[in-house]
Formats: structure tokens, C-alpha cells, sequence
């Protein structure tokens, strides 16, 4: 199946205390750039990913970010005994230089003194990173399931635009070999009374040999070559659009080898008709082209 190098696809999930959005975009590129962002923190995170990606993909600027967040937890509170000590022992000391200076002071609450910064403390459990990055990967075929669909879908309409430009191009390479074979013989006429003008105005030429340098530039001017290559040149493509992806490279290579026969048709056309049509061809050519860049 064809595959467009154009797609996109997203997923949200949720394990062992975390939650998470996974993000996989692409466009068209020569080659395959792979471009990450995922948290560092979770230790073979972007390695694995990286080899996923390369393994399902052959083209495309690709683009994946993830987004993991930690939910909220009710952790576990203990008493800073360091802290709660040195409290007491300021209080002691407040309390006994009161007295001193006749100052009486209310009693202290316990509620007070946990309230102070430091004495009690919250804890919570370390991540198990190793049983997050399972989580996490285990949803990596379906993200990529979702995302080669999607380029799937855009690959059959490619498959549709690209079969209809070589039905074009056949059709034009057709008309073509008409024009040229309606040429054909008004350059005979053209060239026999090009050799009568020439004999008749040059003293002591070699008429055989006029007439062999009007054969080579009759030659010169034969299309027929370049319309067989054209029609090759379809069938080539036909069956290669009908193999499916990975073929962009091999397609777009092919495309060069239409624009050149399609630039020699027009320098040898020698005809409106032909020159005509030569354009048409190079038009429809450029427009197949451009789409060819989105096949993987």
C-alpha cells in the first residue's frame, strides 16, 4: 500500500502514579529525521523509542514529543527530629528569658510547634522508572498503528492523484506521436524543396552530400525515441505506485527521467502542435512531481 510521508497521531495513558500524552507528527524529507522530546529522567526512555520509530519507518521529518506527569499523592508525614529539637530547645530558652524579665507567655500547642517550617515533613515514594518506561513503550505500537493509518489514508488519495497525472501523460504522449507523425510528412515536402533551392542556387554542389546532411537533421528532429521512453516511463511508474511504499526515492527519480524526455520533445518539436502538447507534458510532469515528494 502507498504511503504518504504526511500523518499524525496522539494517545493519553496512565499508570503506576503517572499520566501521560504521547504526540507523533511527520512530513515529507529525503531521508528519515527522527527529532524527540521525552523526558530524561526516565532512563532508556529515547533510545527505545528511537529504535521503534526507525524500525516502522523508512522517510519523513518526524516529529514525537511526550509529556509525562506525576499525579497528585497523599505522601507520607514524619517528624524532622533534628529540627523538632532545636524548635523545642528555642522555645525553652524564650520561655525561661520571659520569666527573667517578668513576661508571661502562653502556653505552646503541639499543633504550633508542627506547624513551624521544617518539623514536619512529607515523603513520598521514588518512581520506579524501569516499570514506567514498560508502561510507557507498551503503547508505542498502538501509537505508531494510529500514525502509519493515517499515512496509509493520505497514501490512497496520493495512489488516486498520481494514477490520474500518468493517465495524463499517456494520453499527451499519444497525441504526440500523432502530431509527430502528421510532421513527418510535411518535413519530407519541407526538405525536398529545401534540397531543390539549394541545388539550383549552388554551383557545383555535391548533391548527395546536401542530401545526406538533410537526412541527419531530419534525423536530429525524430521523437519518436523520447515517446517510447515516455511510454516505458509510465508503465514503470504504474507498476511501482501498484508495489506500494517504501518507493518515493525510486518514484522520484523517475520523474527526472520524465522532465528530460520531456525537455527533448520540445527542443525537437519544429511544430506548434508538438511544442504544444511538449509543454502539457512538462506541466503535468511538474504537478506529478510535486506529489511524488509526499510518497514515502
Amino acid at each position: 500500500m502507498l504511503e504518504s510521508m504526511t500523518g499524525y497521531a496522539s494517545h493519553k495513558g496512565d499508570a503506576l502514579g503517572h499520566s501521560w500524552t504521547w504526540d507523533l507528527r511527520s512530513v515529507n524529507a529525503k531521508g528519515l529525521d527522527l527529532r524527540l522530546r521525552v523526558p530524561d529522567w526516565i532512563e532508556g526512555l529515547e533510545p527505545a523509542v528511537r529504535g521503534a520509530l526507525s524500525k516502522a519507518l523508512s522517510r519523513g521529518s518526524v516529529n514525537l514529543s511526550l509529556r509525562v506527569q506525576k499525579e497528585e499523592e497523599q505522601g507520607a508525614l514524619s517528624v524532622n527530629a533534628g529540627q523538632l529539637a532545636a524548635v523545642l530547645s528555642a522555645i525553652k530558652t524564650a520561655e525561661a528569658q520571659a520569666a527573667e524579665a517578668g513576661v508571661t507567655l502562653a502556653p505552646s500547642k503541639a499543633s504550633d510547634v508542627l506547624g513551624i517550617r521544617g518539623v514536619l515533613e512529607t515523603t513520598s515514594e521514588e518512581t520506579d522508572t524501569k516499570a514506567l518506561l514498560q508502561a510507557l513503550m507498551a503503547e508505542v505500537p498502538a501509537l505508531l498503528e494510529s500514525f502509519k493509518a493515517m499515512r496509509q489514508q493520505e497514501g490512497q488519495a496520493l495512489h488516486t492523484v498520481l494514477m490520474d497525472q500518468l493517465s495524463q501523460i499517456e494520453t499527451l504522449t499519444a497525441q504526440a506521436a500523432e502530431a509527430a507523425e502528421a510532421r513527418r510528412a510535411e518535413s519530407a515536402d519541407t526538405l525536398r524543396s529545401n534540397l531543390a533551392r539549394v541545388l539550383e542556387n549552388s554551383d557545383g554542389a555535391d548533391e548527395a552530400r546536401v542530401a545526406q546532411e538533410l537526412a541527419m537533421l531530419a534525423v536530429k528532429s525524430d521523437v519518436m525515441e523520447e515517446l517510447d521512453r515516455l511510454r516505458a516511463h509510465v508503465e514503470a511508474a504504474r507498476g511501482l505506485i501498484e508495489t506500494g511504499s517504501p518507493i518515493g526515492r525510486k518514484l522520484d527519480f523517475l520523474m527526472q527521467e520524465f522532465n528530460r524526455e520531456a525537455n527533448t520533445l520540445c527542443s525537437k518539436a519544429q511544430s506548434v502542435d508538438l511544442t504544444r502538447i511538449g509543454l502539457d507534458l512538462k506541466a503535468v510532469i511538474d504537478q506529478m512531481r510535486e506529489q511524488v515528494q509526499n510518497v514515502e
